[in-house]
């Protein structure tokens, strides 16, 4: 599978974005989906995940209550909508693919990564 994110920009704090991350081929059902983030000069980390099913989400710290993953799979499309951003959330934000079970919150487990899109949140 192959991964393609968008929806990033510019937005003020307290604003809203919604990230896309499209994937082609016919086994995006048998990925669970992930979104990480990395700041300028900080690792790359986890924001949040949703299984292969949907039925299942999970959210750092610094983000629950504000930010909701989703999946779409007729459209082969994960989503990841950011409400009440802060200035700390400013980084790239990229989409990966899982094709196991657990650990959805550990960088190495993800097979799959796409380019990474740009969120900058201005104070």
């Amino acid at each position: 599978v192959q991964l393609q994110a968008c929806g990033g920009g510019l937005v003020q704090s307290g604003g809203s974005l919604r990230l896309s991350c499209a994937a082609d081929g016919r086994t995006f059902t048998y990925y669970a989906m992930g979104w990480f983030r990395q700041a300028p000069g900080k690792e790359r980390e986890f924001v949040s995940a949703i299984n292969f099913s949907g039925g299942r989400t999970y959210y750092s710290d610094s983000v629950k209550g504000r930010f909701t993953i989703a999946r779409d799979d007729a459209k082969n499309t994960v989503f990841l909508y950011m409400s009440g951003l802060k200035p700390e959330d400013t980084a790239v934000y990229y989409c990966a693919a899982h094709s196991g079970r657990g650990a959805y919150d550990q960088l190495s487990r993800y097979d799959k990564w796409g380019q990474g899109t740009l969120v900058t949140v201005s104070s």
